[in-house]
């Protein structure tokens, strides 16, 4: 009997060099896992060879490019490719190599088999990790993010951007309202389709590949307003303040490290 095909939406800008890397490694993992599969690339008018690369890689693959003029930001890009998707399973992975493209087939693995409604690739569960050189600073930041979400959601990673679901999940929390600000798209799935059974599957998240990272102070902020709307949502009425406790630890931890 054939397994479920996959639709793969990676989002870009300026990963030219990364892109390439990612499509042969992923659909290898897939050959061997005999999972079809299609990948689209999500660009924010890059300009710098993306078209040329996902051309060629399409004479191999079942690769194509989307490339978007009017809209930029990773979580609108990630829903813009899950709407051109063919298939029913979901998956959402960076281009950079952070996430391990030989991992695909496990994170698949239990929105596939129906025992989950959501799997995220995950850093923090039991067996995950990041590599050694990561700095204290960078722990930190990423520790403290998934803290503040805490209250969201019992995810050890809800700050993962490689995860996977069912176009069901996707309409759920469309229907909620689909508001993504920033990166987190993972997160406000889950919050807006009000998902509980979550699976987390380990791997080990790594540097990344070639290019610069676009997460900045910026980002960082914006993640607080995302959180911020979506304690709205959750507690319409009004959140209480033991969420509002720490985001404001959070601002403060921020404004030292810009003053200092």
């Amino acid at each position: 009997m054939p397994k479920e095909a996959l639709s793969i939406i990676v989002p870009t800008y300026k990963e030219a060099q990364n892109i390439p890397v990612l499509a042969e490694r992923v659909f290898a993992a897939l050959g061997k896992a005999d999972i079809p599969a299609e990948m689209i690339i999500v660009d924010d008018d890059s300009r710098d060879g993306t078209d040329d690369a996902v051309n060629q890689l399409a004479e191999t693959h079942d690769i194509r490019l989307i490339t978007r003029t009017d809209e930029r930001g990773l979580s609108s890009a990630v829903v813009r490719g899950f709407m051109e998707a063919k298939h029913d399973i979901l998956l959402c992975m960076d281009a950079d190599l952070s996430h391990p493209p030989e991992s695909v087939p496990d994170v698949i693995a239990p929105v596939a088999g129906n025992t989950a409604e959501f799997c995220i690739g995950s850093r923090y569960a039991a067996g995950g990790s990041t590599k050694d050189d990561w700095g204290f600073m960078r722990k930190i930041n990423s520790l403290g993010a998934t803290w503040l979400a805490r209250p969201l959601t019992r995810a050890r990673d809800p700050m993962a951007g490689f995860f996977c679901l069912r176009r069901s999940i996707l309409d759920r929390a469309k229907q909620a309202g689909l508001s993504p600000i920033g990166y987190k798209i993972a997160l406000e799935i889950m919050i807006k389709a009000r998902c509980r059974n979550i699976a987390e599957v380990p791997i080990e998240f790594s540097d990344r590949l070639h290019g610069e990272s676009k997460l900045d102070l910026g980002q960082q902020l914006l993640y607080l307003q995302h959180l911020a709307k979506l304690y709205r949502f959750r507690w319409p009425i009004g959140a209480p303040l033991a969420v509002l406790l720490p985001i404001g630890v959070l601002v403060a931890v921020i404004v030292w490290l810009i003053l200092r």
